[in-house]
């Protein structure tokens, strides 16, 4: 019962926050959340990491509405999910929410965390090949890049290139998927000369081709942004919205439990679900750093809106308001959770 009065307070105070007009498809304001998720409302969530941070935790057994978990993650399959309306929330980058309205499926990002010291903590490394002399930004010019247009890598390509003054006319950009070890072994078998490597990927890159040639350089930029995103049409569903914000609770206090337990993290997610080494998994827990749950969400339109306008200049598109892909009534949310634990 506590942690229901606990939910519905902090939905309550979620609908004092001012709505922005949203949509693009949509010019009306959002209605105000529910205090109550409706009895038989039920969620489709992909958000492989959150449920299992939940489940480690025990704080599972506290959600009050079912769940039907899904493994899915990453902008391309939530989006297909979303068209085939099989899911009702997804885990994701800055990148999917962007392309997504782009491409006539409005989605709002509902949650949003962000590591705390970004800069020393990116996500993505660019990879070198062997052989390819590159020790800055500057030194992209004129090398074929690995892009993956509609995904964080790629959006990442076009922000390096514009901070070290270049455009894509001056390189040439292969398209690639960023998936699994595609972008290690391009740049192994030299069908690229860079490509931005994350995760396990960047260790294993150098450790395995380093005595090629193989190096690594840093871009020191932001990459790090984290979204809950849902359709439109389950934001407009009251039953549904007021369940996503008891959802949104729940997974800033996953969060913060993955910040303050790394040792149970390493190994209940990346060694016995993921199947990484525990050194692996120190790494990546090492890498990532803490993560944050911010209490506004006005750095983080700004920077979303910058991001539109180089993707819209770069790519072709039509730049819109970043305001429309945030559903405000979220945006207390996670931040509220954690101050009262």
């Amino acid at each position: 019962m506590q942690q229901g009065r606990r939910t519905a307070t902090l939905i309550l105070a979620a609908s004092l926050v001012s709505a922005m007009t949203l949509g693009l498809t949509q010019a009306q304001e959002p209605a105000p959340l529910l205090a109550e998720v409706p009895a038989g409302t039920k969620l489709v969530v992909g958000d492989p990491q959150t449920q299992k941070a939940l489940q480690l935790s025990g704080l599972i057994d506290e959600i009050p509405f079912e769940i039907e978990w899904v493994n899915l993650s990453g902008g391309p399959q939530t989006s297909e999910a979303f068209r085939a309306r099989a899911l009702d929330v997804g885990s994701v980058a800055e990148i999917p929410s962007i392309f997504a309205n782009w491409n006539n499926l409005p989605v709002r990002n509902i949650a949003y965390r962000e590591r705390e010291d970004p800069i020393g903590h990116p996500i993505y490394r660019f990879g070198i090949a062997p052989g390819v002399e590159a020790k800055s930004l500057a030194d992209f010019r004129g090398k074929r890049i690995a892009f993956s247009p509609g995904q964080a890598q790629g959006a990442l390509v076009l922000r390096a290139l514009q901070a070290a003054g270049l455009t894509r006319n001056d390189v040439t950009l292969v398209e690639l998927p960023s998936t699994a070890d595609v972008y290690p072994v391009a740049l192994a078998s030299h069908q690229v000369d860079i490509a931005p490597i994350g995760g396990v990927n960047i260790r294993r890159y150098v450790n395995q081709y380093g005595a090629d040639g193989a190096t690594l350089v840093e871009h020191g930029l932001r990459d790090d942004p984290s979204h809950l995103y849902a359709p439109q049409w389950v934001l407009d569903d009251p039953a549904k919205a007021a369940a996503l914000a008891v959802y949104v609770d729940f997974w800033a206090r996953a969060t913060q439990w993955v910040n303050d337990n790394p040792e149970a993290w390493v190994e209940g997610y990346y060694v016995r679900d993921q199947g990484l080494s525990a050194e692996d998994g120190q790494y990546l827990v090492e890498l990532t750093g803490n993560q944050v749950v911010p209490a506004s969400w006005d750095e983080v339109v700004a920077r979303h809106q910058q991001t539109i306008d180089l993707l819209a200049a770069e790519l072709g598109y039509e730049p819109y308001s970043a305001e429309q892909i945030f559903d405000r009534r979220f945006e207390a949310l996670g931040a509220a959770a954690l101050a009262s634990k």
